[in-house]
């Protein structure tokens, strides 16, 4: 668990980080350099769950040698499949990261959403949903490793 007191908002406690696969945590299929490290340091923390249509078939074999569940979804269209996990976890004591309008729901459902950029850029509908925008994965990851820097982006 994380737990972390944001000025203005109060103690929220983490349990669970939800992330997308593609273009959030790996571009074409291929997982981004340093996210699998920082991945499992947080699942020391955290439960870790990837959440993917899996476009490109790879999420399982790039994702081996991290400590978490994948899910791949049933439905094409996953932003309600995506919300619908989110609160199967308790969404107030959820992280989600993605990148693509499938993703905006469960940004804004998790107690906290962290739109990334990348190479494959950001929606205009997850940065709307998100409360925090990270310049990529690894920047992202290191906010939850280092709370400060979440906090310090989040007071009020």
């Amino acid at each position: 668990m994380i737990t972390v007191n944001i000025p203005g908002r109060g103690t929220v406690s983490f349990k669970h980080i939800v992330l997308d696969f593609n273009g959030t945590m790996a571009c074409d299929g291929m997982l981004i350099p340093g996210v699998e490290e920082k991945l499992n340091l947080l699942a020391e923390k955290l439960e870790v769950h990837i959440l993917t249509a899996d476009t490109f078939g790879l999420c399982r074999s790039s994702c081996r040698g991290i400590k978490g569940n994948i899910h791949i979804l049933a439905s094409e269209t996953g932003a309600p499949e995506k919300e619908k996990f989110i609160e199967s976890l308790g969404a107030d004591h959820v992280i989600a990261v993605g990148n693509g309008t499938n993703d905006s729901l469960m940004l804004a459902r998790a107690a906290l959403g962290i739109a990334v950029t990348g190479q494959e850029g950001t929606s205009a509908r997850a940065l709307q949903a998100a409360d925090v925008v990270a310049g990529d994965i690894n920047i992202a990851l290191d906010m939850l490793l280092n709370p400060k820097r979440l906090i310090a982006t989040l007071r009020e």
